[in-house]
């Protein structure tokens, strides 16, 4: 796929927009103000895999908790503010590496560019959220709903208010809890503007329904070539946010990782595929390797696929034919078919 070349944006250690690679964003739940509990959540999500994490900075004390949280941790951290610039402010004094904010909600336009004063000399981005639930009264009067063109016509008008204080350093959220909102309006603003998009599925809901419209939304934008960095959002466990996001950029190839294809499996299946199948996801999920491992059912499709795959299996009864780079290796019994994939999954280059 073609990717939109939109301007490059440094954040800490690593870059979003241009042709830095689509990166994975989550936030913690606890409360900033307690750092070690909050700190905890970071490194949790660090091993996860976890590129960006954002906590939402509601007081003075959940500010001076930045310093802190820099000192222990090397991802880039990103700081939420809401109807108080000065806790946008605070937040750049303390070392934050980004902040979020929807100007429409910090006050006047002299509060806009006091954070905006303070960003520019310490050179840190700002992400502007647009958020279906929060449009400006003046742009909902004149849509009567959030549609596509009312979030754009939000995301526009809060560029238009930072680039007036000569202010680009900028990335962009434009998010609906509507699938086809979110799709149809991130797909308007990249086609009128070149910043950076950060994508998302607000208020997606639970893990089971919530990754299935993450994945439609984010999915089909970042397969338009249209997308900079990214965030499941779940109502769950964070880490289980940054797991789903790394699954989809692996789906669509813009990750390496060991790709697992499997079978439903029918009355033909004569081994465990199920079982065999969600045990190699334990043990290669984290793998960096691009690579494909098929474990197939039966001879109707099976043979076919395994041999596609880089190690594939085809079942039969209680045993499976090993295939390697196309070709059959050899039989083995089904008690030894973890085991064997594992050993040739780690023999490949």
């Amino acid at each position: 796929m073609i990717r939109k070349n939109t301007r490059k944006i440094k954040l800490g250690n690593i870059y979003i927009g241009g042709d830095a690679p689509v990166s994975i964003q989550s936030m913690t739940f606890s409360k900033t103000s307690d750092k070690e509990a909050t700190l905890a959540q970071i490194l949790e999500l660090e091993r996860a895999g976890c590129e960006i994490v954002r906590f939402s900075v509601p007081d003075e004390e959940s500010a001076r908790s930045i310093p802190y949280l820099k000192e222990n941790t090397k991802i880039p951290l990103v700081a939420e503010i809401h109807f108080n610039h000065k806790l946008a402010i605070m937040s750049a004094e303390f070392g934050i590496d980004k902040v979020r904010i929807n100007p429409g909600n910090i006050g006047s336009d002299d509060n806009v560019k006091a954070v905006v004063d303070v960003c520019k000399a310490k050179n840190i981005p700002i992400r502007i959220g647009v958020n279906a639930g929060s449009l400006e009264k003046h742009i909902l009067a004149k849509y009567g709903k959030p549609t596509p063109e009312a979030l754009v016509e939000s995301a526009s008008y809060h560029l238009k208010l930072l680039e007036k204080f000569d202010f680009y350093n900028t990335v962009v959220s434009i998010k609906s809890s509507d699938v086809a909102t979110t799709i149809a309006a991130n797909r308007l603003f990249s086609e009128a503007f070149d910043y950076p998009l950060h994508l998302g599925l607000t208020e997606a809901g639970t893990e089971r329904f919530g990754i299935i419209k993450s994945s439609c939304a984010i999915g089909s934008l970042l397969c338009d070539g249209i997308g900079d960095t990214i965030r499941v959002s779940l109502t769950e466990s964070c880490t289980k946010e940054v797991y789903a996001a790394r699954d989809l950029l692996k789906s669509i190839g813009l990750r390496s990782g060991v790709n697992i294809i499997s079978c439903p499996t029918c009355a033909r299946c004569d081994y465990d595929v199920i079982g065999i199948a969600n045990k190699l996801h334990e043990h290669l999920d984290s793998l960096d390797k691009n690579i494909t491992v098929a474990v197939m059912g039966c001879a109707v499709n099976g043979p076919g696929e395994a041999r596609e795959a880089d190690i594939g299996v085809a079942g039969g009864k209680g045993e499976a034919l090993l295939f390697k780079k196309g070709e059959p290796i050899g039989k083995i019994p089904e008690c030894e078919v973890i085991d064997r994939i594992l050993k040739e999954v780690q023999a490949l280059s």
